[in-house]
């Protein structure tokens, strides 16, 4: 039987086009073909949404795609291309540069001047051109010579320069679900283009690979593909766990955030910052980040913590966790672990009070027992009509007319005079107060020291 070749040389019968097809990466192979295959991204992509309506022939606008990776960026470029009917070509800026920017941009003038032809110019790492270079794109994309389509993983409004950006609508993609990525595997083992059903996959293994993906589907389907061509040559195509550990060479972490596993380790790990077992607090935190926890979760309970167990023994111990939970919100991860330990560190080592968290629990038990009293008159708002005649604000005593700024006076209701909430350990900075706060309420409340 006579070979058949394309016009480059390629092989184009069925059986030739099915072997170049199963060299392609499964990650390419499992590109979605429509918008309806893209999983995710729904606020871009439900009715209405921007980029169905651009996809669907709204007005062509240049775009800027930015998201983490593995999360669809190249994907729906390339639909977008396909979907308006225009030439499509990509160029990467990490290996491309002003030369080759301006040869697509003269051929596609040339295209569009002699065929009508418009092109789709997509280009990806967009943030890696300088501003010289993104500075060469500007007429083109002004005149719509070409159809810009940047994808880029930085947030553009501090990578991509002012003009381009005012140009172009700004789409921010977001990481797939753990609910996404998991249709994807599925997706992947039964889809003809994909495994096809040669292999099968235990829960455990799936768990373990939408672990892995962390909100990029090319990280699944790599790590997929890579169990899959094990499991095909050791194990009859049966993919467990064991088979997913051993072809990404990285140990499932028996973590289930929505289970026992997730209320024992964040309990291990505050247990062991309060124990001041710097180490243990750190195992306990990678295996959270490893897992895949919430690094928000992580950051909130770490400022918790720093006011319930540290307190005023540390007073810098709050600003610390504060600033991680911050930083982790601002830079994301994994940058943010090396925040996430710093303030676990500060914690973990700092000396220990529990005067706070005791302190309002007592105010609160007082107050939730009907223990409330009256404002004394003398503390009231004296500042509306008629508060004298009330006998509001009378005899207030200023405490800043006095040299030491404290002063005997009332201040709390008659049945709650002599209740102390605050009682603070001789602990790091607490030690102070400790000495402080007794001679405080002797003063203020005009008692004798023992």
């Amino acid at each position: 039987m006579e070979q058949e070749f394309d016009l480059f040389g390629a092989p184009t019968s069925a059986a030739a086009v099915r072997k170049a097809q199963a060299n392609t990466p499964l990650a390419v192979r499992m590109r979605p073909a429509t918008l309806d295959e893209v999983l995710g991204q729904d606020h871009l992509l439900g009715p209405g949404a921007p980029l169905r309506r651009l996809v669907e022939g709204a007005a062509p606008a240049s775009i800027l795609l930015y998201g983490p990776p593995g999360t669809g960026k190249t994907t729906l470029a390339t639909l977008v291309s396909s979907a308006i009917g225009r030439r499509f070509v990509a160029l990467s800026a990490l290996s491309a540069g002003v030369k080759e920017v301006r040869a697509v941009i003269d051929e596609a003038r040339r295209r569009l001047t002699h065929s009508g032809e418009s092109t789709v110019l997509f280009i990806d790492e967009v943030h890696r051109f300088s501003r010289t270079q993104q500075d060469a794109l500007l007429g083109a994309v002004e005149d719509r010579i070409v159809l810009l389509v940047a994808a880029t993983t930085e947030n553009p409004f501090f990578s991509v320069v002012s003009p381009l950006l005012s140009r172009s609508l700004v789409l921010q993609l977001q990481p797939l679900t753990d609910t996404d990525v998991q249709a994807l595997i599925r997706r992947a083992v039964a889809d003809e283009r994909g495994l096809n059903g040669t292999v099968t996959l235990d829960e455990d293994a799936e768990a373990h690979l939408v672990r892995l993906a962390g909100g990029d589907a090319r990280r699944a389907l790599t790590a997929l593909e890579a169990a899959a061509d094990s499991a095909l040559a050791t194990r009859d195509g049966a993919i467990d766990l064991a088979t997913v550990e051993a072809t990404v060479d990285k140990a499932a972490v028996r973590y289930d955030r929505q289970g026992d596993q997730h209320y024992d380790v964040i309990s291990a790990f505050i247990k062991s910052i309060r124990g001041s077992d710097v180490d243990a607090a750190l195992h306990y935190l990678a295996r959270m980040i490893e897992a895949g926890e919430d690094p928000r979760f992580i950051a909130r309970r770490l400022v918790v913590h720093a006011s319930e167990d540290v307190g005023l023994a540390d007073p810098t111990a709050l600003q610390a966790a504060v600033a991680a939970a911050q930083a982790v919100q601002l830079i994301g991860m994994p940058e943010g672990r090396l925040a996430l330990a710093q303030a676990t560190i500060h914690l973990a080592t700092a000396p220990k009070s529990n005067a706070v968290i005791t302190a309002i629990d007592a105010a609160l038990t007082d107050v939730r027992a009907g223990n409330i009293g009256l404002v004394p008159a003398h503390l009231r708002d004296g500042h509306y009509a008629g508060a004298k005649k009330l006998g509001n604000a009378t005899g207030y005593r200023y405490p800043h007319d006095v040299p030491e700024g404290v002063l005997t006076q009332q201040y709390p209701p008659d049945n709650l005079r002599a209740r102390d909430y605050y009682n603070p350990t001789t602990r790091g900075a607490e030690r102070p107060l400790s000495e402080r706060v007794p001679r405080l309420r002797h003063l203020i409340r005009g008692d004798t020291p023992e």
